[in-house]
């Protein structure tokens, strides 16, 4: 038990406040570093990090220290959610709203999507890409001013003069203009770096760029490369500079390659990847973040009428069905795969169907799990606090009510979540 030592000045008096332990007694506990499950264990908690984890039902050593009881369920570590856009949600007036909303609609709607997030299970997330109050929303969440899930964020994307991450696409020519580096638009080696430089200075913790046209961007291509090689490895080589990496949306297998050999670190979607580059990225231990929920979203999406501009409709009808295939064959080919849903494109707090899509193609419902922990914390360089259940790593744990390696459909359905200690949701 520890002690806190009470020092009052003016009176003569001293005592001592115990620090309060939480006891969590779990039915089964998911091992994500070795790949078991663990039966009747007692998580310790101290503060925001696990104390240790005993075997058995161990009860509260003191009357200070609390117990939660989770005997009937399996506990893991919270998720990571590696793809997703916090500051939206796809509804059927999204693209008129950057005409109509101000950042503050923006940060306010982000709040609530962040806590759908968090209570999903999904402790922490990589934002990919939004105008920048990705970057104040993690900055509160810090704080504690906020709920939501840890975020590592992009801040904006960069893309080229069009690209699909181009603020400007779709606009007449007077609304137009000619964003450059400053606003994520890259056209050159120079503006590359500038770019990148860019986002550090907005306070960015990695890049994200859009290696290929895209399926919701308001122009014609879903596939197109649209960065040279030496972009991207400007891009990648000054990223290094500041300890970013870099993660590069792509559909199309041109650019895919690209990326992979400029220095890219994960590929988004990776629709229409062929098995040549499926070996190229596996030689530059590059990997492949599937979204295969956004994939049957814009599908579905885009056979009601109105729902996206005219533009976006062949796209989505061309490209959404295939993510989950190409996935199967790259997990099959020996591809790494991050779990990463593109969150925002489908309602947020849905993230756990991506596990369900995962198992369905081919992979072990095991393997699936440590996508979504360990791997996202190795990429991440957060591996020695996140990603398993372990004594000095954070108190992000999460409850569900059947063994997940059984039926893996049980993560849509969290009951319990924790992250740095405090419980955020108790069913």
């Amino acid at each position: 038990m520890k002690k806190l030592l009470l020092f009052c000045i003016g009176i003569a008096c001293s005592g001592v406040i115990n620090a309060q332990d939480i006891y969590i007694q779990s039915g089964k506990l998911i091992d994500t570093k070795n790949g078991k499950v663990l039966n009747e264990k007692t998580i310790i908690v101290s503060g925001n990090t696990i104390k240790s984890i005993e075997n058995g039902f161990v009860a509260p050593a003191t009357e200070a220290d609390s117990l939660i009881d989770l005997r009937t369920m399996t506990v893991l570590p919270g998720l990571t959610d590696m793809h997703v856009h916090l500051e939206g949600q796809s509804n059927p007036t999204e693209y008129l709203e950057e005409f109509t909303s101000n950042e503050p609609d923006v940060a306010f709607r982000s709040v609530g999507f962040a806590k759908s997030t968090l209570l999903a299970g999904f402790t922490t997330v990589r934002d990919l890409g939004g105008s920048g109050v990705n970057i104040a929303l993690r900055n509160a969440i810090n704080k504690k001013e906020i709920s939501g899930p840890r975020i590592f964020t992009a801040g904006k994307s960069l893309a080229s003069t069009g690209g699909h991450a181009d603020p400007t696409n779709g606009r007449s020519r007077d609304l137009m203009g000619d964003p450059g580096p400053k606003e994520g638009v890259v056209n050159n080696v120079d503006d590359a770096r500038k770019a990148v430089r860019q986002r550090y200075k907005n306070g960015a913790d990695l890049i994200k760029i859009t290696a290929t046209g895209g399926v919701l961007s308001v122009a014609k291509s879903s596939s197109n490369p649209q960065f040279t090689l030496e972009e991207i490895k400007a891009i990648t080589e000054t990223a290094k500079d500041y300890g970013f990496h870099v993660a590069a949306h792509a559909h199309g297998d041109d650019g895919m390659q690209r990326a992979v050999k400029g220095g890219v670190l994960t590929i988004e979607h990776g629709t229409l990847m062929s098995e040549e580059t499926m070996e190229v990225m596996k030689q530059y231990k590059a990997y492949l973040v599937p979204t295969i929920t956004a994939g049957k979203e814009v599908t579905e999406n885009a056979k009601i009428k109105n729902y996206y501009p005219a533009i976006v409709v062949p796209k989505a009808l061309e490209i959404g069905p295939k993510i989950q295939n190409t996935f199967s064959k790259a997990y099959k080919k020996g591809v790494m795969i991050a779990f990463g849903t593109d969150a925002g494109v489908y309602p947020h707090g849905e993230n756990a169907k991506e596990f369900s899509y995962m198992v369905e193609a081919g992979m072990p419902a095991m393997e699936a799990i440590q996508s979504a922990t360990i791997t996202p914390a190795k990429i991440l360089n957060v591996e020695n606090s996140s990603g398993q259940l372990a004594p000095g790593f954070h108190a992000d744990i999460i409850a569900v009510q059947e063994d997940p390696t059984q039926n893996i459909k049980t993560l849509e359905n969290v009951r319990f979540v924790m992250k740095d200690g405090k419980t955020y949701k108790n069913l």
